[in-house]
């Protein structure tokens, strides 16, 4: 009535779970690829380009913080910039290197 399967039927259902679960690991490793290219790869090309910014620093770049300010760089250290903001040389603030978000070299005329 259905219940016993002759050794043809069971070798057929076999091998089409066998091949189920072959599709199911490729689409993973399409999953997982495209996961890399979306979101790993991008950042790791940001992380670089950050790192060769601040590597480029140099004392009288002109730069932006992440909270909006431009300044001008006065002092650098390790971990930390001292940043001079407006043209009456008194607003001069420590901040970290990472809250600069651009670099403008001066222009060497």
């Amino acid at each position: 009535m259905g219940i016993l399967l002759t050794a043809e039927e069971a070798a057929a259902e076999a091998g089409a779970a066998a091949s189920s679960t072959v599709i199911m690991v490729i689409y993973i490793i399409i999953v997982v690829a495209v996961m890399y290219f979306i979101m790993v790869r991008p950042q790791k090309k940001e992380q670089k380009r950050v790192a060769a910014m601040m590597a480029e620093l140099a004392v009288g770049d002109a730069v932006l913080t992440s909270s909006g300010f431009y300044g001008t760089l006065i002092d650098i250290t390790d971990d930390t910039v001292i940043v001079e903001f407006g043209n009456n040389k008194n607003c001069r603030i420590p901040m970290q290197k990472t809250a600069i978000v651009q670099i403008e070299k001066p222009d060497a005329e």
